[in-house]
């Protein structure tokens, strides 16, 4: 061992909404200001056939996910963001994935999903599970506020 302690590590999901948006812009400048590691996370899952067969042997959807992640960040952050990223895209559910992606986090950043007046003050399934589940503290920013 160096005796060096690892730097803070800052998870944020991230799945291209203007949520998730903003909840990558407050986490990379949380990270900076705390010499943290940033990871965004991207979930994917094959799509619903709903029992109908459907030939997906020439889809590469982790492929299709690692790209969207690589493309949402850098819009998002820039080519040169500042901070440490390292990207990860995980199948499975949001939920599960983030929660777990968590489990050795300092930070859990979701973005909040509302839609209208009322919804909007509703926290969505996924940062909902997030904030009961996860072992790190978690922090849901909403569209807008970042």
């Amino acid at each position: 061992m160096n005796g060096q302690a690892s730097p803070p590590l800052i998870v944020v999901g991230v799945d291209g909404s203007e949520a998730s948006r903003a909840a990558l812009r407050w986490a990379a400048r949380q990270a900076e200001l705390a010499g943290a590691q940033l990871r965004p996370v991207q979930a994917w899952r094959p799509p619903a056939t709903y029992g109908m067969p459907v030939d997906f042997s020439d889809a590469d959807f982790g492929k299709q996910a690692r790209e969207n992640l690589r493309a949402t960040v850098e819009e998002t952050l820039g080519e040169q963001p500042g901070v440490s990223v390292d990207l990860q895209v995980i199948e499975g559910h949001p939920a599960a994935v983030l929660t777990e992606a968590a489990r050795c986090a300092d930070l859990l950043v979701v973005g909040s999903h509302g839609h209208g007046a009322f919804a909007g003050m509703l926290l969505g399934s996924v940062s909902h599970h997030c904030v009961h589940h996860a072992t790190c503290p978690v922090l849901v920013v909403r569209a807008g506020s970042a």
